[in-house]
């Protein structure tokens, strides 16, 4: 990446259905004359796209490979014997499912292997960066367990572990949950191995936004520490959107009851497909070369935001994501956002453990998929922040941002 080739005119949609086939043409040019700076999401290659679009999509697949419920499966199951495989020496694991649908489903199912209705679960509080899935009461998790929140220092916005391992021997949790939508620092997943096992909890370790980091080797594994990683194919990781549960051996059977037939039906061949292209270009070097160029790009953003006035959580970050607080600027998260929208520059809202709640969530992965670096992101940080403070005119500035993106096409014609 940046990749060489364009998806695929949409000829046949053109014909059959004009009105989607302008949506999608609409979106296109939306993501290419635009700013993508959600952590949550990235480019995918080209032929994760025609995997996507194959006629996998076609097939019923409930089961697994060798154990299905329909017939017809003998190519299907070797494109998931692909992904499994793929994915097992990428990260480690002794087992992989790759079915899930997505990074909650994955959760859901990590948490029907290890937990029953009303068990005690430790996780990251919502207001510090944890998912809906570690507890919110509007999440299944918050409904059927009894969440136990922990946070972090108030002060530099770090996990205390100290004080994790504190509430731990107060609650004794049957699990712990490892992992944020917004905290960028790497996670010391040997730590809370100790913490878990001083409490004797099982640990889980929601790893979907780094785990595109650790395949490329720009962050520590989480596998050899969690009796089970749940994670996304997406973000960071450029495939497909989707999930996937990696675990011990002796938990294999059990994760993939709890996908299926448990929380889920068919399997996605289509996806799963893609899922596999994913990981063979994960295993290439240009993939590690990617990945540390995503956290330097990061931490370009954060030192240049920095220095024009934002607060940055943790003073900076270790992987993809930067979380700032525009409030010493004298603007709300909430109007900030509106105004950067307007200038074709797309970012993200999060909650902070400090100020009034809220920041602004900003990721480098899909312009580092576009092939920026240092002097771009900087450009990007100077442009972000003159629009927050009102010296720039998000109209004016959207012509720049514009010009930015074009210069660096996600898919460019070769």
């Amino acid at each position: 990446m940046p990749a060489t080739t364009e998806p695929a005119p949409l000829a046949e949609l053109t014909r059959q259905d004009p009105e989607l086939a302008d949506l999608i043409a609409g979106e296109a040019t939306r993501q290419a004359h635009s700013l993508q700076l959600i952590a949550a999401e990235n480019f995918t290659s080209p032929a994760v796209l025609e995997a996507l679009g194959s006629p996998l999509a076609n097939k019923y697949a409930e089961g697994y490979p060798g154990a299905r419920h329909h017939g017809g499966c003998e190519l299907v199951d070797m494109a998931e014997r692909i992904a499994i495989d793929r994915a097992k020496a990428l990260f480690g694991a002794e087992h992989v499912n790759v079915q899930a649908h997505s990074g909650s489903s994955a959760v859901l199912a990590a948490y029907a292997v290890l937990l029953r209705p009303g068990d005690t679960v430790l996780a990251m509080g919502l207001p510090s960066g944890g998912h809906l899935t570690h507890g919110s009461p509007a999440n299944f998790s918050g409904r059927w367990f009894d969440f136990v929140p922990y946070g972090v220092d108030p002060e530099s916005g770090l996990i205390d572990y100290d004080q994790v391992r504190a509430v731990a021997r107060a609650h004794r949790p049957k699990a712990i949950v490892c992992g944020s939508i917004s905290y960028p620092r790497h996670i010391d997943y040997a730590a809370f191995r100790a913490i878990a096992d001083d409490v004797g909890a099982y640990l889980i370790a929601d790893a979907a936004h780094p785990i595109g980091l650790v395949a490329g080797g720009a962050a520590p594994n989480p596998v050899p520490y969690a009796d089970i990683v749940c994670a996304t194919t997406h973000k960071v990781l450029r495939g497909p959107r989707g999930g996937m549960l990696l675990c011990r051996a002796e938990l294999a059977d059990r994760v993939d009851r709890a996908v299926f037939p448990f929380t889920q039906g068919g399997a996605q061949m289509h996806t799963i497909a893609a899922k596999a292209v994913a990981f063979g270009e994960a295993a290439q070097p240009a993939f590690s070369g990617y990945a540390h160029q995503v956290v330097a790009n990061a931490r370009t953003l954060a030192g240049a935001l920095a220095e024009e006035g934002f607060a940055v959580t943790t003073g900076g970050t270790d992987t993809h994501l930067v979380t700032v607080d525009p409030a010493p600027l004298g603007v709300l998260s909430q109007s900030a956002r509106g105004r950067l929208a307007s200038s074709g520059m797309v970012l993200d809202i999060c909650a902070l453990p400090h100020g009034d709640g809220r920041g602004l969530r900003l990721g480098t992965a899909a312009i580092t998929t576009q092939g920026m670096r240092e002097a771009e992101t900087a450009r990007i940080a100077a442009l972000l922040s003159g629009v927050v403070r009102g010296d720039l005119d998000p109209r004016t500035t959207r012509e720049e941002v514009r010009e930015l993106a074009v210069r660096f096409p996600p898919y460019a014609v070769g």
